[in-house]
């Protein structure tokens, strides 16, 4: 699936995008009029154009590594229902099967009840990636979405780093200790302060383990 040459070479030529932090998300300081801003990560941001509903744009920010092998990530994955798929790449952006959906974290947000059916799909597709020699990597409430009872998984970049990284199973563990018997049916909604303080809490708290291991 192609976007038409003409729509893609104004975008690129239009859109601006820097980083300011290595730390932080990107900055978007400029999003050609009618494309859409769908979010931003520590290394690109991505864009949809209503004409092309089914696609995204990420574009990474001058300066910032990591395309190359989230490139790589892609070709390993190949087509699957549960990730986005690469349809397209050049020097600093790839062309992706959009995955709509709601993220867990907007879930909890909003008091909108999250299936088991989700937490297994993601166990299953991450079991899939974990197959074709990749490592899943930073799976976390924000890019595990929720589609009509089903998970999948959006922001591949990290999965080629071989490094330990839990976060997947903790929330995991969290769901089925936590949510499922205590919170699910319940509709509350939790302000972004509350799951704010709830992220800074884990990370601190997995800094410790790191540090009095």
């Amino acid at each position: 699936m192609r976007i038409d040459q003409h729509v893609l070479q104004s975008f690129l030529q239009e859109v601006k995008v820097e980083s300011q932090s290595p730390d932080d998300p990107v900055v978007v300081l400029h999003t050609p009029y009618p494309w859409e801003l769908v979010g931003t990560g520590n290394y690109a941001a991505v864009f949809a154009h209503p004409d092309y509903p089914s696609l995204v744009i990420k574009l990474y920010a001058p300066g910032r590594p990591g395309w190359e092998q989230e490139v790589e990530v892609y070709r390993k994955l190949g087509e699957t229902q549960s990730f986005p798929i690469c349809y397209h790449a050049e020097e600093g952006y790839l062309i992706l099967k959009r995955i709509n959906g709601i993220s867990l974290f907007d879930c909890i947000r909003y008091g909108i009840p999250i299936l088991p059916q989700v937490i297994e799909d993601v166990e299953e597709a991450l079991k899939e990636a974990r197959k074709k020699g990749l490592f899943p990597h930073d799976v976390h409430g924000k890019n595990v979405l929720m589609d009509q009872g089903r998970g999948y998984l959006i922001d591949v970049s990290d999965y080629y780093k071989n490094i330990p990284d839990s976060k997947w199973k903790d929330l995991r563990k969290a769901y089925y200790r936590i949510y499922l018997p205590f919170l699910k049916d319940r509709g509350w909604k939790f302000p972004l302060w509350v799951l704010d303080a709830i992220r800074k809490g884990y990370r601190w708290y997995k800094k410790g383990k790191r540090l009095f291991k």
